[in-house]
Formats: structure tokens, sequence, C-alpha cells
């Protein structure tokens, strides 16, 4: 069963970009604390000792020079080695691109760009927007969750719609920012299975604070199994409960904002809901996923989230609200 991570940079999953960051905070924290210690000490030293001559050339240049130069010379030199590896995720650890830096150790070789699985991150007020490249077929779209297999890298490419976003998964990466008009990208991985919480942290509008995503991450035929799945249509269903929720799905505006493919629902400016019951989520992270829950988002929207671009919906009546959030339910 996969486990549920914190929002935290303080646990970071195992292998990952977050990891990195950790050790390199470990690191300078460590480091921060030997030099604060060592400098107390000689000042209490000084306080207490007796009087007498000292070299003062000899600490000039030894406590002044020497010292802080191979100090932060260290520290640059992994802090380089580091960043190299954030980049070249899935390739090193920080450890050996540090010893690389030197010419120790043997080299490996990075994981080309073309072969790491690309994965398109749009945000907008406030949601986002996932697409899976397909190479020869069309993306598979979804949105408010990433789905990607352990131990293979992942590149995402972020951008945004409207204003400044920022995309942060604690537990897996640092954080990147979402300009207007620019493509970032961030790669990711981790060799540990699991359910990741991301956000938005820069702040975007109103409902900033419910603008969330989760990272799920499963084994590559569990990945594999999943996308494919993404990929197929929605057909009409058979059973008459389902018949009449996906008759109110067309009766009323639903349609001219979301796409379900296999469907007449062509919308774009709302999230893709082809497979919507199989998401963790409704409304960025606002609200767990199920018929209830399913059926107060569309009757209250802006209860909900208010500003947000989905209005409240009071055409159904209460069996058709009932019947339309189960055949959204029953998208997996």
């Amino acid at each position: 069963m996969q486990s549920t991570h914190p929002s935290s940079a303080l646990d970071p999953a195992a292998n990952s970009g977050a990891a990195l960051i950790d050790q390199l905070g470990t690191v300078l924290y460590v480091g921060a604390a030997i030099i604060f210690v060592a400098v107390m000490a000689l000042a209490l030293y000084g306080v207490i000792a007796r009087a007498r001559a000292i070299n003062a050339r000899s600490w000039i240049l030894g406590g002044g020079l020497a010292f802080p130069i191979f100090t932060l010379t260290v520290l640059l030199m992994y802090s380089l080695a580091v960043g190299n590896g954030l980049n070249a995720i899935g390739s090193s650890n920080a450890l050996q691109l540090f010893l690389e830096c030197f010419g120790i150790g043997e080299a490996r070789e990075r994981a080309p760009a073309d072969g790491v699985l690309k994965v398109h991150v749009i945000g907008k007020q406030w949601w986002w927007e996932v697409r899976y490249e397909q190479p020869g077929r069309e993306p598979v779209v979804l949105a408010n969750e990433i789905r990607m297999p352990t131990h293979r890298p992942v590149e995402l490419v972020l951008s945004t719609t409207d204003v400044i976003h920022s995309f942060w998964a604690p537990s897996l990466a640092g954080k990147v920012d979402m300009i207007p008009g620019r493509t970032t990208r961030l790669r990711l991985q981790t060799s540990e299975e699991g359910t990741f919480r991301a956000l938005c942290a820069e702040y975007c509008g109103g409902q900033h604070a419910l603008m969330a995503l989760f990272v799920i991450t499963q084994s590559e035929d569990d990945f594999g199994a999943w996308l494919a799945r993404q990929a197929q249509p929605v057909t009409e269903p058979r059973d008459a409960f389902l018949k009449q929720g996906y008759d109110a799905f067309f009766r009323g505006e639903c349609h001219e904002c979301h796409t379900v493919r296999g469907t007449p629902a062509n919308g774009v400016s709302g999230p893709d809901l082809t497979h919507v019951g199989g998401r963790r989520s409704l409304a960025a992270g606002t609200l767990n996923n199920h018929i209830g829950t399913m059926a107060g988002w569309i009757a209250g929207a802006q209860e909900v989230k208010p500003g947000n671009k989905m209005p409240s919906s009071l055409a159904y009546t209460g069996v058709e609200l009932r019947a339309l959030s189960a055949w959204l339910g029953s998208l997996e």
C-alpha cells in the first residue's frame, strides 16, 4: 500500500532531489555549528587564559585568510556538486558528483534529455493542468495530479497561462517559479512509492492556499497500466442511473467548459474530466474525491472555493445531481 507523506522538506523521499537538498542543508548546518563552537571556544579562551604575547601575523593569515578560504571553497564545491546533481537527476548522488569535481571517482553518463518522460504542468487560477507527452499520439491530459514511475527521471515542463505561480513538491524537489511567457523545467525522481503533496508556493490570488496537487509514485508496471487507461476515451454508459447523469452533464453547462474524451464535451476553460473519478482530489486538493464531495462541488463551487471560474450550479434536481456525480465518479 502506498504511503502518504507530509508536505515537508524535512521528510525527503528516498533518492530524490529533495534528498540532495537535505544533504546540502545538513552539511551547511553542521559546518556552521562547528565553526561557531570553535570561535566561541577561542573567545572564551581569550577571556579566561593568562595574558601573553601572540603571533598576530600567524593568526591573521591562518584564521583570517587560510581558514575561511579553505572552508568556503569546500562548501562552494559541494554546493555546485549538489546543483549539478539536481540538474542530472537519476545519474549520481551529491558525494559522487563532489568527487568528480576533483577528478576522483568514475564519472557516470548522464541520462539523455530525450529519454526522460516529459510532463507539461500548466499553472492556472487556481488549479493545475497536466499533460503527458506521447510521441506519435495525442497527449494524455488530466488535472491536479501527477503520476510517475519510481527509479525513472521525469522532466516537468512548467508554464503558466495567467499570473506567476511556483511549483513545489517539498519531499521531492526544490521550488521552481512559473512565469508568464517563459517555460521552466524541473526533474523529479525517487525510488520510493507513495503519495506526495505539492502546492503553489507563490501568492497568485485569493484562492492561492487552495491550489495543491498530488504527485503519486508507483512501479513502472503500475504506471504503464495507469497511463494506458488514461488514454482511453469514455463510452456512453449502459446503466440507467449513470445514463441519467450522463444526460444531465449535457443538459447543463458542464460540457461547455470541460472535455470528456469520447463524448461531445470539448470545453477547454476547465479541467479535463475524462478520468476524473480516478483522481485523489477535487478542486486542486481542496476536497477528497468521492460522490458526495463531487455533488457538493458541482452545486456549491463558489461556496467551497470563492472566486474560481466554475459557477455553482442550481440547474439540477437532487436525483440528477446524484446521478451526475455517480457518472463522473465512474470515470476512472
